[in-house]
């Protein structure tokens, strides 16, 4: 197998999205398998280790359709600690309202169906799951997601796939539709004065100039962007050295339109220079407009 080979496992919940996933790997060159039985994985990777030119980026989809075969994954990842090869794991979750509705609309039957109904297999494969999801190098929410922003984030993860800088994801969201499910730090910015109170400033956004010197010109974001890059410029360094690949950091205000993107921003331009990837996503900022429509 050679050196520089970049090996993905792909798994995660059922109606997460690990087909669109793959198709966005497959488009970045890597050799997609999917559905693998965990127990093949040795197997496989002594078949491609065979090869005279071994591809550099291959990616594995192994999941609960495996049925009992799926039982073998701690197996599999102990064979690649043990054998020293070169993978990380990317976890695909989606809430449980975001699922059940996915199957509905696409009537499908979830491979962990028995009896109960869909959240009850859901529910069935979340404990099955729960401890490689820790164990995920990289996990993706895709509640709220479409096809192309998945795509996207796809992309930004493994589009680089031989950097092994520190991969940072700032993120702006709205409360009142949820807290992202794959931030590592969450910061709660509703502590600033609120734009959408002024009517002059309500229909315009954090990226917007009259919002975005109205929340980053207040005594309160400075002192606040002032101590908040301090502590990343401490933590990124040692992020990077226990060997994390992927770091969310998600500031939150109420609708996810003004404060957060405004902040999320300016965190995000603080970090140049740094030994870091660094991409910006504002996850509802037309959450309101698209409601609308």
């Amino acid at each position: 197998m050679s050196e520089k080979m970049k090996l993905v496992i792909v798994t995660g919940m059922s109606g997460a999205g690990k087909t669109q996933a793959v198709r966005s790997l497959e488009d970045l060159g890597f050799l997609c398998v999917d559905n693998l039985p965990p127990a093949l994985v040795p197997r496989f990777v002594e078949l491609i280790r065979s090869q005279g030119t071994p591809p550099e980026k291959v990616a594995l989809v192994m999941d609960a359709r495996g049925g009992t075969l799926f039982e073998a994954f701690a197996e599999a990842i102990e064979y690649l600690e043990q054998s020293g090869y070169d993978y990380e794991i990317l976890f695909l979750d989606a809430s449980e309202e975001t699922l059940v509705r996915r199957y509905k609309e696409t009537r499908r039957r979830h491979p962990m169906f028995l009896e109960g109904g869909i959240l009850e297999s859901i529910r069935r494969e979340k404990e099955l799951l729960k401890e490689i999801r820790e164990k995920a190098d990289k996990l993706i929410d895709t509640s709220d997601l479409t096809n192309s922003q998945l795509k996207a984030q796809i992309d930004d993860l493994f589009a680089a796939a031989w950097d092994s800088r520190l991969t940072v994801t700032v993120m702006s969201f709205g409360f009142k539709y949820g807290i992202p499910l794959d931030a590592d730090l969450v910061m709660d910015v509703r502590f600033l004065p609120n734009p959408f109170y002024i009517d002059a400033l309500r229909p315009y956004t954090g990226i917007d100039e009259p919002v975005r010197n109205y929340v980053l010109e207040n005594q309160s974001s400075q002192a606040f962007l002032s101590r908040f890059t301090e502590l990343l410029q401490f933590l990124l360094p040692h992020y990077d050295r226990e060997g994390k690949s992927h770091l969310v950091i998600a500031f939150g205000c109420t609708g996810g339109k003004h404060r957060s993107v405004a902040l999320a921003n300016a965190v995000a331009a603080s970090l140049e220079g740094q030994e870091a990837r660094v991409f910006v996503t504002h996850r509802d900022i037309h959450r309101e407009r698209e409601q609308e429509n």
